[in-house]
């Protein structure tokens, strides 16, 4: 999480900085030095809140996934029913695409 709050943050300094390059201004003055630690303060709200979306979708998907590997075993069961097979535990697991797409997306 911190990782990507200081990313965010060094963002917005490199904004500041592009601001004063762009306006071919000196990049360090003694009177406005503090505006670096409200961009760097600004970018890093920012990230904080991006992480917050991320934590959000990711339960969301998770919930999601949850809902969908239930309803495959309840098909499953209701097909081994129609055919005379025994549901006892019908194996319905993700599949291995689905695990890795779900574990690179929390790296």
């Amino acid at each position: 999480m911190v990782h990507k709050i200081l990313f965010w943050a060094g963002f917005g300094i490199a904004t500041r900085l592009l601001q004063l390059g762009i306006e071919m201004r000196p990049l360090f003055q003694r009177g406005s030095l503090w505006v670096y630690t409200l961009f760097a303060g600004v970018g890093g709200s920012f990230g904080y809140w991006m992480k917050g979306v991320e934590d959000r979708q990711l339960k969301m998907l998770q919930q999601r996934k949850e809902i969908l590997i239930e309803k495959r075993r309840r098909r499953a069961e209701r097909e081994a029913v129609e055919r005379g097979l025994d549901p006892v535990e019908p194996a319905v697991e993700a599949a291995p695409a689905e695990t890795a797409g779900v574990l690179a997306a929390t790296s």
